[in-house]
């Protein structure tokens, strides 16, 4: 069973340095792209930025500049290198991986539990 663990949220003030990593657990997997999303209160989840397997990366507008999307492929581990972080970055965090367990079955997105991630003015 393919699982998400996720750390690194936390308390940060504005203009501060953040970085989250999320594993994925388990063995006998392919992973194709992986991403961070993010949902504060009241709002819909978005996507943040995505890693794709062949180095492709895309973020959202408001944070290009600031946050870096990395992958480490040997330890199925991307990051989110989060920099200049404001108030509206607030939210819970969320790592998303695009995987195939098996040659025999489509592949399907997995989450992880969710990181919380504040930024005080």
């Amino acid at each position: 069973q393919v699982q998400l663990v996720e750390s690194g949220g936390g308390l940060v003030q504005a203009g501060g340095s953040l970085r989250l990593s999320c594993a994925a657990s388990g063995s006998g997997f392919s992973i194709n792209a992986m991403g961070w999303y993010r949902q504060a209160p009241g709002k819909q989840r978005e996507l943040v930025a995505v890693l794709t397997s062949g180095g492709s990366t895309n973020y959202v507008d408001s944070v290009k500049g600031r946050f870096t999307i990395s992958r480490d492929n040997a330890k199925n581990t991307v990051y989110l290198q989060m920099n200049s972080l404001k108030p509206e970055d607030t939210a819970v965090y969320y790592c998303n991986a695009n995987i195939r367990i098996s040659i025999l079955l489509p592949s399907k997105d997995y989450w992880g539990q969710g990181t919380q991630v504040t930024v005080s003015s």
